[in-house]
């Protein structure tokens, strides 16, 4: 007999949601730290690629200076190349600042993202600012962008620690994630920078959180894997009625100003385990470990995903 492509038996978690949304972060988090220039047609045929997967919010890009990010230099073509299908509620960019908002504007999305800290030595590695100068900032961002009909979100990084000054206090990511509420964040993403959260700093958080009155209905959850730990801390904020996570096919991913940040949690790592516990996510496993096949072969390098090593091993 021959062998069978293993695929997880279905057992329903009544402790996880019955769906949930998969927030990907491939095309922008985890392409803008690879060294070498992805050309904007393979990244807009990656988009293209997530979305016939199933993936129905995708992250395509950023409008931040070139001289940051170079990776990125390239949004305008990206967006241009993908057309309608780069566009609207479903498709945020990430904006700094007003300019980059007025970039965003001009090309037509629907929706944006502004990507604050929760410590001050990572928002002036980020933002060159102090968190309370980039909140500053970004509030003309957040309303102007609500003037225009966009949806707006806003990350947190540096929730779970920081490889500059350590322990990162919960009160203290609370007080920066509701200050971005406070400007009109439609949702606020939680971000384990450089991957050292564990599922009871995740229960930690979400209480703080709570007694601040954000509850799980506005939050996403952003892991990444260094320690191995994304997986886990994913479905303890599941298990907590989180229903929105970031993921980056294949495992890509990393932080241009923080070296320790390694790649986000896989985007077919977490399908598998929702599919095993029939969450519905509306995600082809099939169709995404060939893109992540395919997006490997792009980057000359093998993708650190433990789901498309043994799909496509």
């Amino acid at each position: 007999m021959s062998e069978r492509v293993a695929l997880p038996q279905v057992e329903r978690d009544p402790s996880l949601p019955e769906a949930i949304t998969i927030y990907e972060v491939g095309p922008r988090d985890g392409l803008q730290n690879e060294k070498a220039t992805v050309p904007a047609a393979t990244k807009a045929a990656f988009v293209r690629r997530l979305v016939e997967a199933g993936l129905g919010t995708v992250e395509t890009t950023s409008f931040v200076n070139p001289q940051w990010v170079p990776q990125l230099a390239d949004a305008q073509e990206v967006l241009d190349l993908l057309g309608d299908l780069g566009r609207g509620a479903t498709r945020p960019v990430l904006v700094p600042n007003e300019r980059g908002l007025d970039r965003a504007l001009e090309a037509g999305v629907g929706a944006v993202a502004v990507f604050g800290s929760a410590t001050e030595t990572f928002a002036r590695k980020n933002l060159n600012r102090t968190v309370a100068e980039s909140l500053e900032m970004f509030a003309p961002v957040v309303d102007r962008a609500h003037a225009s009909g966009l949806w707006v979100r806003g990350y947190v990084s540096m929730c779970f620690g920081d490889p500059w000054e350590g322990p990162v206090p919960v009160a203290q990511v609370a007080d920066v994630c509701a200050r971005l509420r406070d400007l009109g964040c439609d949702q606020i993403s939680l971000g384990d920078t450089i991957g050292t959260g564990t599922t009871g700093h995740v229960e930690r958080l979400l209480d703080a959180l709570e007694e601040r009155g954000i509850g799980t209905d506005v939050l996403g959850v952003h892991f990444h894997d260094t320690y191995g730990q994304a997986l886990a801390n994913t479905l303890a904020a599941l298990r907590r009625g989180v229903t929105v996570v970031d993921a980056s096919t294949g495992g890509l991913g990393g932080c241009p100003y923080a070296r320790s940040a390694t790649g986000n949690l896989a985007t077919e790592d977490l399908v598998w385990a929702m599919d095993g516990a029939g969450v519905h996510t509306g995600v082809d496993l099939d169709a995404l470990v060939a893109t992540s096949v395919w997006m490997a072969e792009q980057l000359g390098k093998p993708s650190p995903s433990r789901v498309v090593k043994a799909l496509a091993g």
